[in-house]
C-alpha cells in the first residue's frame, strides 16, 4: 500500500496550526534574548566561552563582541574570484566492479579593467585498490573503504586541494577571493566514528597540508579564503549566549542541559534558536557579525594553526555563515577584503555568490549522467569479455510486476 495522503494532510495541517501559534511566543523570547546578550560585557563573554568545552553543548568562542554588526568597505580596483565545487558517484554494490567517480568543477572570474571568465570540470575515476581504500601506514591490515559519508569527506578534501592548485596558477597582480561551498570543518571526523589512522590520513596528510600551502601562497600575494554556508542550521552563537548567561558551574550545567536545550532559567531563554534567527534581527543587508572561533573537537585536536573562525553575513536575501581560517581572521585587512568581495559576489548572484553557483553548475552530476555512467561501466566490461551482473533487488526495482 502506498502513502495514505488523506491521513498525512490532516497531520500536516495540525502541525502548521501549532507552528503558527508558536511564532508570536518565539518572537517575544528572541527579543528578550538579544536584549540580554547585548547587556553582557564582552570580557565576561570571552572568559566564559573560553572555558565552554566542559559543558554539554558546543559554544562559539567570543573574540570581540558577543553580538554586533559591521558594514563592508567598498572595494575599488581590479580583483578576481575563484571557486571550486565537487560532486560524486558513490561505490555501487550492484555494479560488477567497485569504483567511484569525483567530478571537480569550478570557475575563475576577473573584474575590473580586463574582465574575463574561465570554467573547468575534471572527472576522476577511482578503481584501483589504493584509491578505493585508506590504509594504515603502521599496519597494512587496517583498511577503510572510501564510500558513503567517508567519500563525502574525501571529496571535501579534494575540493580544497584542487582550489590550491588553481590558486597557484592564477596571476598574482590583483587580489583573489578563493571560495568553497560548505564548511572548512570536517565534521564527520569528530567523535569516534572513524579509527585514528583515518583521521590522520585525511587531516594530517592531506587537508591541513593543503591549507598550509594556501597560507604560504598568501604570503606573497593578496589572497583571502572563505567557505560559504547557505541557510546554516548551527547554534554556536546561541549557545555562546547561553554560556554567557549561565550562573551555574559546569557540573550543574551537565546535569541540567543537553546539546539542544536547558531546563533552568536564565539559560533556557536560548532554547530552540538557531544563529541565523538571531542575526536576522541584528544585521542589515550586507553587514556581518563579529568573528567567532568554532569549537568542534576535531578542529581543537588537529587543526593547529589552521583553527576555523566564522562570522554571519546578511547576503541581501538570507543570513549565511562564512568560515575563514585563522590566518584570515587574524588579518584585519584580509578579513575586511573578504567581507567586501563576498558581498560583491552576492550582489552579482542575487543573494548568493555567483562564483559558487557557477562552480556547482560545472561540478554537478545529473540523474541522467549517473545512469549513463552505470551503463558505460557495464559496456566497458562487456567489451573486455567480462561478465556483468546485478542483484535481483535491482532488477525488481526496474521491472515492477504489479
Amino acid at each position: 500500500m502506498s502513502l495514505d495522503l488523506g491521513q498525512t494532510v490532516l497531520q500536516i495541517d495540525a502541525a502548521a496550526h501549532t507552528a503558527s501559534q508558536d511564532i508570536d511566543d518565539r518572537h517575544v523570547r528572541l527579543t528578550q534574548l538579544l536584549e540580554q546578550a547585548q547587556s553582557i560585557p564582552a570580557a565576561d563573554a570571552m572568559t566564559k566561552t573560553q572555558n565552554s568545552m566542559n559543558r554539554p553543548y558546543m559554544a562559539a568562542q567570543i573574540q570581540e563582541d558577543l553580538i554586533g554588526s559591521k558594514l563592508p568597505n567598498s572595494y575599488k580596483g581590479n580583483w578576481s574570484t575563484l571557486s571550486v565545487d565537487g560532486s560524486h558517484i558513490d561505490v555501487d554494490r550492484h555494479l560488477p566492479i567497485p569504483c567511484y567517480l569525483i567530478n571537480m568543477g569550478g570557475c575563475i572570474f576577473s573584474y575590473g579593467d580586463q574582465p574575463s571568465a574561465e570554467f573547468f570540470s575534471t572527472p576522476s575515476l577511482a578503481v584501483n585498490r589504493q584509491d578505493l581504500y585508506l590504509t594504515d601506514d603502521a599496519n597494512e591490515n587496517n583498511e577503510e573503504l572510501i564510500s558513503g559519508s567517508l567519500l563525502g569527506i574525501i571529496r571535501s578534501v579534494q575540493e580544497i586541494e584542487h582550489l590550491v592548485e588553481k590558486v597557484a596558477a592564477c596571476p598574482t597582480d590583483q587580489p583573489l577571493l578563493a571560495l568553497v561551498d560548505g564548511t572548512l570543518v570536517l565534521w564527520g571526523l569528530s567523535g569516534q566514528g572513524y579509527r585514528p589512522f583515518v583521521r590522520n590520513t585525511i587531516l594530517r596528510d592531506r587537508f591541513l597540508p593543503a591549507l598550509e600551502r594556501l597560507r604560504q601562497l598568501a604570503e606573497n600575494r593578496v589572497i583571502t579564503l572563505a567557505a560559504y554556508v547557505s541557510l546554516p542550521r548551527t547554534t554556536e552563537v546561541a549557545n555562546a549566549i547561553r554560556c554567557s548567561l549561565c550562573p551555574f558551574d559546569a557540573l550543574a550545567c551537565q546535569e541540567s542541559c543537553s546539546h539542544h536545550r536547558s531546563r533552568k532559567s536564565p539559560c533556557d531563554q536560548a532554547n530552540g534558536f538557531m544563529d541565523r534567527e538571531l542575526f536576522q534581527q541584528v544585521l542589515e543587508p550586507y553587514a556581518r557579525s563579529p568573528v567567532y572561533r568554532t569549537n568542534p573537537s576535531a578542529a581543537q585536536e588537529y587543526y593547529g594553526e589552521h583553527q576555523v573562525y566564522f562570522y554571519y553575513l546578511h547576503s541581501g536575501n538570507e543570513i549565511a555563515r562564512v568560515e575563514i581560517p585563522q590566518w584570515v581572521a587574524s588579518d584585519e585587512g584580509l578579513l575586511d577584503l573578504g567581507h567586501s568581495l563576498i558581498v560583491e559576489q552576492c550582489k552579482k548572484g542575487q543573494g548568493y555568490p555567483v562564483a559558487i553557483s557557477e562552480a556547482h553548475e560545472q561540478a554537478v552530476i545529473s540523474g541522467s549522467d549517473r545512469q549513463l555512467f552505470h551503463n558505460m561501466v557495464l559496456e566497458a566490461l562487456e567489451k573486455q569479455g567480462l561478465a556483468s551482473y546485478t542483484s535481483e533487488k535491482e532488477r525488481s526495482k526496474s521491472r515492477p510486476w504489479l
